[in-house]
């Protein structure tokens, strides 16, 4: 019984989790017609979670999930219409390195607020609770004159996996379980946002936010999966959303 226990209590504390979230403006409608669209080298990390909890980012794990989310991205924009170009590198992208270096961070920096203002209840604020109004401002819409295309799609991702010692941590901590002291350390954890950016005007005007406890973008299937949930609601008119739910 104490095994069976101990087992269950397991499969409940490691639960598989995975929500994702969008936001578009107002006026959004799904790029049509014969559109240039740049998708940027894509911002990606992957760490592993120390046994005190802090995060050590791993090149070769990074570089390793950086060729298999561009080659996602691939496949997925190939089924799309317009004409796009992945940028592999910065050179790429059709301006200077500098400038697309000071756009990406840029992008992290304004991403990373949407984030936290748009899906934290507690950080919400009141000048844009009820709209959805940010923008990269005319450094976007300088690139967009110099490289020509009309929008910039960008992909964040960070993913974490535990070491060893963080894993028998838990362990201990499903344990205490057992005995009436439940404390589990946290896991690895996968989050991610993409942002679709109007070139012309430099507004975000598309927006989604991922967070699961489970995937590996260092995989294959893990890459497809993350970008499939990132990138499939970019073509979904909201409007004709609604009026399907309603």
């Amino acid at each position: 019984m104490l095994r069976m226990f101990i087992a269950g209590t397991i499969v409940l504390a490691t639960a598989a989790c995975s929500t994702t979230q969008r936001q578009a403006a107002a006026d959004f409608k799904p790029p049509q017609g014969n559109y240039n669209i740049i998708v940027m080298r894509p911002d990606i990390a992957v760490s592993v979670l120390t046994l005190g909890g802090t995060l050590e980012q791993r090149e070769d794990w990074t570089n390793t999930a950086r060729e298999q989310v561009l080659g996602a991205i691939q496949k997925e924009q190939l089924a799309r219409g317009g004409n796009s170009k992945i940028a592999i590198t910065r050179e790429d992208a059709g301006a200077s390195p500098e400038m697309v270096l000071e756009l990406e961070r840029l992008h992290e920096a304004v991403g990373q607020s949407i984030q936290l203002h748009k899906y934290s209840p507690y950080a919400q604020l009141p000048t844009k609770k009820d709209k959805f109004d940010w923008t990269l401002g005319e450094l976007a819409v300088q690139y967009g004159q110099a490289s020509r295309y009309d929008y910039a799609l960008f992909v964040f991702a960070r993913d974490s996996f535990s070491s060893s010692g963080r894993q028998a941590l838990q362990a201990v901590g499903l344990l205490g379980c057992v005995v009436g002291w439940c404390m589990l350390p946290g896991g690895g954890m996968q989050q991610g946002f993409a942002s679709l950016v109007d070139l012309k005007t430099g507004n975000v005007v598309w927006f989604n936010y991922l967070v699961s406890t489970v995937g590996d973008i260092r995989t294959p299937e893990g890459a497809e999966d993350m970008v499939d949930r990132l990138l499939s609601s970019i073509h979904e008119d909201p409007k004709a959303r609604k009026k399907k739910k309603a």
